[in-house]
């Protein structure tokens, strides 16, 4: 069994932020986000979490081994240090889907996103010493991207293929497994997934290579935190590259094998 804690980060009223008084250069809102994003992956990093920036005024994170004073450390950091705030909701579930779910219904309750009133809500439930349990990752990535795509193609058209690989994954892993997946640049997609065998990944693989025609390999890893499962799914998917393979597995065996 696996259990991942996980944490919404969303900006307060952002979107009536950005046009008051007066709509903001856009250069200037991409530098926030931006420093905003690479200042909450630090902090969470830091603690072996992992952060993914998905719209950028919402971020998801993975946050086993996080507690609650480190959130509110984060909360505030960010409070003293940008013109904006962040709300923080966290939930426990088995399936990160389901866990995500909760935690955005923690920051709903609260209020809109954009209600000017709701502001710095720190809500959740954090995982203890005694219940963590260890988290399955998996690390994904386009077979020969960079023969097939980088080196063929503009950069453009290089992008929709990998855009259209990322979406046929994180729909089919979201819809068959509850599983959320990011993408995290160049050719790569890291997906936080419940108890999968490997026959689920070779499932996910067979999909996108029959929806879209393109060609993915993966590691999975397990363990304690994001940082030592995602450590553990690269290592696996050096395996694969280098053994020509599609799916490996590293560390403790996912469950059903």
């Amino acid at each position: 069994m696996t259990t991942t804690q996980v944490t919404l980060v969303q900006i307060d009223n952002y979107g009536p932020w950005t046009t008051t008084p007066e709509p903001r250069r856009e250069m200037d809102l991409q530098t926030l986000q931006s420093r905003l994003f690479a200042d909450v992956a630090q902090f969470l990093g830091h603690r072996d979490a992992y952060v993914f920036f998905t719209r950028f005024d919402n971020m998801i994170a993975v946050t086993n081994g996080v507690d609650g004073a480190a959130h509110a450390t984060l909360q505030e950091s960010i409070g003293n240090r940008y013109p904006v705030s962040v709300s923080l909701g966290t939930a426990v579930a088995e399936r990160p889907v389901d866990a995500l779910e909760a935690a955005n219904r923690r920051l709903q309750t609260a209020g809109s996103a954009q209600d000017e009133s709701r502001t710095e809500v720190l809500a959740g439930e954090y995982l203890s010493e005694t219940e963590r349990s260890d988290l399955q990752v998996a690390h994904f990535d386009v077979v020969n991207a960079t023969g097939k795509y980088t080196d063929q193609l503009n950069e453009f058209d290089t992008f929709i293929n990998i855009e259209r690989a990322y979406g046929s994954l994180m729909r089919h892993l979201r819809e068959a497994h509850g599983a959320l997946s990011f993408f995290v640049g160049g050719d790569n997609i890291i997906a936080v997934c419940p108890d999968l065998p490997e026959s689920a990944f070779s499932s996910a693989v067979a999909h996108v290579a029959d929806e879209v025609d393109i060609e993915l390999q993966v590691g999975v890893g397990r363990g304690a935190s994001a940082h030592e499962a995602g450590f553990a799914a690269k290592h696996a998917l050096e395996d694969c590259r280098h053994d020509g393979t599609s799916v490996e597995l590293f560390g403790a065996p996912a469950a059903g094998d």
